[in-house]
């Protein structure tokens, strides 16, 4: 479920990339980032609830909203887009939280293991944790939306299609 809805997400993140770089218009943009982050909001209720992973679930809810969030500022031409940079600060922290747990690991009183440790999961959720604070200084006007539209580039592939992609077609991450 995860690893398809990661796949979706480079469907929002490369054209708010070609936006950033004044390719595309904002209206558009918005609606497709919308119905990305609904996905993404639907998909976190279904990891919760039908694969009980309220862990990777979390994650995903985070980003649907932040995704949401930008879509409203998209449609609607918000002009101060600090409340929305504040969103992105919180899901900057919140991917920091989850990059820390995915490289060490968890285990409960017992010893079972809670949540795997996962080099390259880590790794992504730092590229997470650096878009999210690019977002949250462009959107304060302290970072250029070239930076911002470079990095989910790279992150497109990196942080998305790299994980998913290898995980679909190996039933394993790069590292």
């Amino acid at each position: 479920m995860t690893t398809s809805i990661l796949v979706i997400i480079a469907v929002m993140w490369l054209p708010v990339a070609l936006l950033n770089l004044g390719k595309g218009e904002a209206k558009g943009t918005g609606a497709v980032t919308g119905f990305v982050g609904i996905v993404v909001v639907l998909g976190a209720f279904i990891q919760a609830a039908v694969f009980k992973d309220s862990f990777t679930a979390g994650l995903l809810f985070a980003h649907g909203i932040l995704y949401c969030s930008v879509s409203y500022a998209l449609l609607t031409g918000l002009e101060d887009m600090r409340s929305i940079g504040n969103a992105s600060l919180t899901v900057a922290i919140i991917s920091a939280i989850y990059m820390v747990l995915f490289y060490t690991g968890a285990n409960d009183a017992e010893g079972n293991v809670m949540i795997a440790k996962s080099n390259y999961l880590a790794f992504a959720c730092l590229g997470y944790v650096v878009l999210t604070l690019e977002v949250w200084g462009a959107f304060y006007g302290k970072l250029s939306g070239g930076i911002v539209a470079y990095s989910l580039m790279v992150w497109v592939v990196a942080g998305l299609w790299v994980p998913a992609f290898s995980l679909m077609s190996k039933g394993i991450l790069p590292f």
